[in-house]
């Protein structure tokens, strides 16, 4: 596991309780539909870690 700051399940969602909305703030996976995890290093990427499927970001 990456040393750091443990990161609880509330800190994934964006909520409003005013308008009533909750929403997923990383992407879903196309493929199996898993929360896919965003790397910076050592080139900005979505990768799901259950399926494998890979997103490279453009640069430029």
């Amino acid at each position: 596991m990456a040393k750091g700051k443990k990161r609880f399940r509330s800190e994934l969602y964006e909520y409003d309780y005013k308008r009533g909305y909750i929403r997923l703030k990383n992407k879903l996976c196309p493929r199996c539909g898993s929360v896919m995890a965003f790397h910076r290093y050592p080139v900005p990427r979505w990768h799901c870690g259950k399926c494998g499927y890979t997103e490279f970001i453009k640069r430029g």
